[in-house]
């Protein structure tokens, strides 16, 4: 693996963080920060988070497969890595000296480029750390950088760039931008699946997925949060309408999607898949959309394309 850049501390982990004790250690330090957060420096940890040995957990990926409607193969679905590899970011985002409060944090958008296959059988080494710290009108935003490697092998097989909002928190010296032009007007097209998400959505997902924020486990946990009723995870809405997409997307491919509102649940989400070719007919990309049945509201955004 490439070293990191000077003055970048690289931090080996024992093993992969426990999200559950990193959303109770979040709860627990959710005030100090708070109150922290009007003398913070907008200035992200100079360090990156190393977990090896990791190996993908058969019996939890067959049944992501199985929730997301995944074809069930030896490879490692795009999303499933995700999940894999999500505690080291958010191991990243609980230090101390990470200037943002972990909890209460929106998925603004996800990049994925999965470039090498990842078979259940392999041992992976994941790395992960912060970057592009920004001012945004509604508060700040962060990327986490996520990349997993093949043990003993410097070439990448899977990176995702999560990027979040802290809403409401604006840190001294980042620039908070204006809203640039009217919101682009959204017609729903012509369906091409309708989900229907029950209120347990969010417990199913948070069982295969290992993601117990509790803005997705009940109604009562998200309204403690701020929110009216528990929503969707981002990254269930974004996997599944990946796994809409089919097989034709190959091995190695982009993946990208931006998440516009939440979807409370439970919740009847109308999808859209086009896809598109190359001069010989040969598939290239695919473009999704989802959307609220009732309310017509656009929920995500998004795009897979041939690497």
């Amino acid at each position: 693996m490439s070293a990191p850049a000077r003055g970048i501390e690289t931090l080996e982990l024992a093993e992969m963080p426990s999200l559950s004790r990193l959303y109770v250690a979040a709860a627990r330090d959710a005030a100090r920060k708070l109150v922290k957060k009007g003398t913070a420096r907008g200035v992200l940890p100079a360090a990156r988070h190393r977990v090896a040995g990791v190996r993908p957990d058969l019996g939890k990926m067959t049944e992501y497969q199985s929730l997301l409607g995944e074809t069930k193969r030896d490879i490692a679905p795009a999303g499933y890595v995700h999940t894999l590899a999500f505690p080291a970011a958010m191991s990243v985002m609980g230090r101390e000296d990470f200037p943002l409060p972990l909890l209460g944090m929106v998925h603004l958008e996800n990049r994925v480029e999965y470039r090498l296959p990842v078979f259940y059988t392999d041992l992976l080494e994941v790395t992960a750390w912060a970057e592009g710290l920004a001012g945004h009108r509604a508060g700040t935003r962060v990327d986490l950088v996520v990349e997993v490697r093949h043990a003993g092998n410097d070439d990448v097989a899977w990176r995702g760039v999560s990027t979040y909002l802290a809403k409401g928190v604006y840190l001294p010296g980042l620039d908070r931008p204006g809203v640039n032009g009217a919101r682009e007007e959204f017609r729903p097209p012509l369906p091409t699946a309708l989900w229907r998400l029950s209120s347990e959505t969010g417990r199913e997902y948070a069982a295969v997925s290992g993601d117990v924020n509790p803005i997705h486990l009940s109604s009562i946990s998200a309204r403690a949060l701020g929110m009216r009723r528990s929503i969707a995870h981002g990254m269930y809405t974004a996997s599944r309408a990946l796994a809409e997409v089919g097989p034709q997307k190959g091995d190695a491919f982009v993946w990208e999607v931006k998440f516009e509102a939440p979807v409370f649940l439970p919740a009847r989400v109308c999808v859209n898949i086009t896809d598109s070719g190359d001069s010989e007919g040969a598939w290239e990309r695919s473009d999704f959309v989802g959307w609220g049945a009732s309310s017509g509201r656009r929920h995500f955004v998004g795009r897979v394309e041939r690497l």
